[in-house]
């Protein structure tokens, strides 16, 4: 493992880390530039007609204007700028423009439904909700034909607090938009208008939880989707018309200079967590820059419970203190927190592992938001388990630790057939993989058959070039290279040194002329549907693989750690 040359590794360290750190805020916050999102822009301007037509002619006409601009030649959209056409982003898209502009886009309208139908239609999109998201906004529009049938969604889930969290979770408050829709959609009997009579003051009240806890500011998660998705409900309701303002004016205050919507607009805490562990791997940990982030780090931990999810305080959102506790980014977050010299004097990284062990699913497993649930996009998931592991490992936390031994253990059986493992929030399935190989093997498992499959499947799905995409013999990226490296080191086995070098070289030779790395749109958003690019996550994994593989070298060379970092 030492065909890299080190001065060229050591440089790539150097400049890729200032490159991040010139992303950094005064208050610490690593900031992005996300391209805009026509599924948030399409979404935003059917809700603010139906909410405000008059006050926000402005914004849908802007909006509408900038959807048309970005209609392929193919006649679909791709659900953020540079993607390709795709289904829900192309139905979505000609239900908006129907539903608020439908003689200035006649075109765009009659060349979106061809597309739609060459593309298979709504009945392709294999996420249950999404498709029936789908069909109810093109009912909405008009297009029954491209609609298909709609299935009445069951409000009533929300008189049963468990089983509405185990079962929407954090799809609750675009569930409830959705299912205030309906009203006017589908014709209801006796029994269930009787049951709606209950439902929906309970369905309202839960909505209502939801805009307090975030102070009330109407940003709903500060995404403009689900936020566009609970005002198209009020609206055709009448329901709460104080929180379809509150939405209206953060939909208002939200949208970007050309018009459009981003996808979700505050990741502030999902990019500063993954730069500073990238930052720590590549040698900064005592970096002074990085006291300002760990400032935001302890100030944004949320001290209320978040009683929709049932979630207690302690945790931390994507976005800021108001925002919604996650089990992903509180584990990045702890895992930044432990890398810091002092860490062990720290009051916030103690209180925040006892948190994240109180989240952990009865089964050993961790899910996104809540605990033991069955919602597939919710959890468990085998790279949020490895996160968590790996941030308790991180901290200290030795392999027999209940939370850690119980959590591998569920590890070593959610291995998919061919090796692989899932990851809900990242493309399949070279992260998931990479990720629980590293957990795995930190944790006294390198040598089990699980790894040993799961690092041959690595090693196996490397490209020609040296560098690893989905794992299906599509081009590579940054980000799936970085996590691969690091995994494969985790294991410690010689026998990917050739595998882990000709990554490194590939990420060496990626590197652009400011120090950084190009991201791909490998950030699920809708899994299986619709990614984006998040460009501080591609910095951070590409220099903590560098980090690892130059103390990886050290460690062979018998130098210290510590001779090897700034």
């Amino acid at each position: 493992m030492t065909t890299v040359p080190t001065e060229a590794l050591d440089g790539a360290i150097s400049n890729g880390a200032e490159a991040l750190l010139r992303r950094q805020r005064p208050d610490g916050v690593f900031g992005d530039d996300p391209p805009a999102s026509v599924l948030g822009t399409a979404g935003t301007v059917a809700a603010l007609h139906a909410a405000d037509p008059v006050g926000s002619a402005d914004l849908v006409d802007a909006g509408t204007g900038w959807l048309r601009r970005q209609q392929h030649d193919d006649g679909g959209w791709g659900g953020v700028v540079g993607a390709d056409s795709e289904v829900v982003a192309t139905a979505v898209a000609v239900a908006a423009l129907a539903l608020t502009a439908p003689e200035a886009s006649a075109e765009a309208i009659a060349a979106g439904r061809a597309r739609l139908a060459a593309m298979g239609g709504v009945d392709t999109v294999t996420d249950p909700a999404i498709s029936l998201l789908c069909r109810q906004l093109l009912t909405l529009a008009g297009m029954t034909a491209e609609a298909g049938p709609l299935r009445r969604l069951p409000l009533e889930i929300v008189l049963f607090d468990r089983v509405r969290r185990q079962r929407l979770s954090f799809r609750t408050a675009p569930f409830i938009g959705l299912a205030l829709m309906q009203a006017d959609l589908l014709p209801t009997g006796r029994l269930r208008r009787a049951t709606l009579r209950r439902a929906r003051p309970a369905a309202l009240r839960l909505l209502r939880a939801i805009y307090d806890h975030e102070g009330r500011t109407g940003a709903l998660s500060e995404d403009p989707w689900p936020a566009a998705l609970v005002l198209l409900g009020l609206a055709r309701s009448g329901e709460a018309p104080d929180i379809a303002a509150a939405v209206v004016g953060w939909l208002r205050r939200a949208v970007r200079p050309d018009g459009a919507w981003d996808a979700v607009t505050n990741l502030d805490l999902t990019r500063s967590g993954y730069a500073v562990t990238g930052l720590i791997a590549a040698g900064y940990a005592a970096d002074p820059r990085l006291g300002a982030t760990r400032d935001f780090f302890h100030a944004t931990r949320k001290p209320a419970a978040f009683t929709a999810l049932d979630v207690p305080p302690g945790g931390w959102s994507y976005s800021n203190v108001g925002g919604w506790p996650v089990t992903l980014e509180s584990a990045e977050i702890l895992a930044a927190l432990a890398g810091y010299p002092d860490a062990a004097a720290d009051p916030v990284l103690r209180s925040g592992l006892t948190w994240l062990v109180g989240r952990q699913d009865t089964r050993g497993s961790w899910s996104l938001w809540v605990r033991d649930t069955k919602l597939a996009n919710d959890g468990p998931c085998p790279a949020i388990t490895s996160q968590a592991v790996l941030a308790l490992h991180e901290a200290g936390r030795p392999d027999d630790d209940p939370a850690v031994a119980s959590a591998a253990a569920w590890l070593l059986t959610a291995q998919r057939p061919d090796g692989t493992f899932e990851n809900l929030w990242y493309r399949d399935h070279t992260s998931g993989t990479a990720v629980v190989v590293a957990a795995l093997s930190r944790v006294g498992h390198a040598r089990h058959d699980v790894v040993r499959r799961a690092a041959g499947w690595l090693r196996d799905t490397q490209l020609p070039d040296g560098s690893w995409g989905p794992g299906d013999g599509t081009a590579g990226s940054v980000e799936e290279t970085g996590w691969a490296v690091q995994g494969l080191l985790a294991t410690g086995d010689p026998g990917h040194a050739d595998a882990v070098d000709r990554g490194v070289g590939w990420l060496l030779a990626s590197v652009g002329p400011d120090g950084g790395w190009p991201p791909t749109r490998v950030c699920n958003y809708i899994r299986h549907h619709l990614r984006y690019p998040n460009a501080v996550i591609t910095q951070a994994v590409a220099l903590r693989a560098l980090g690892e593989y130059r103390h990886a070298i050290a460690g062979r060379a018998g130098v210290a750690p510590d001779a090897v970092a700034r």
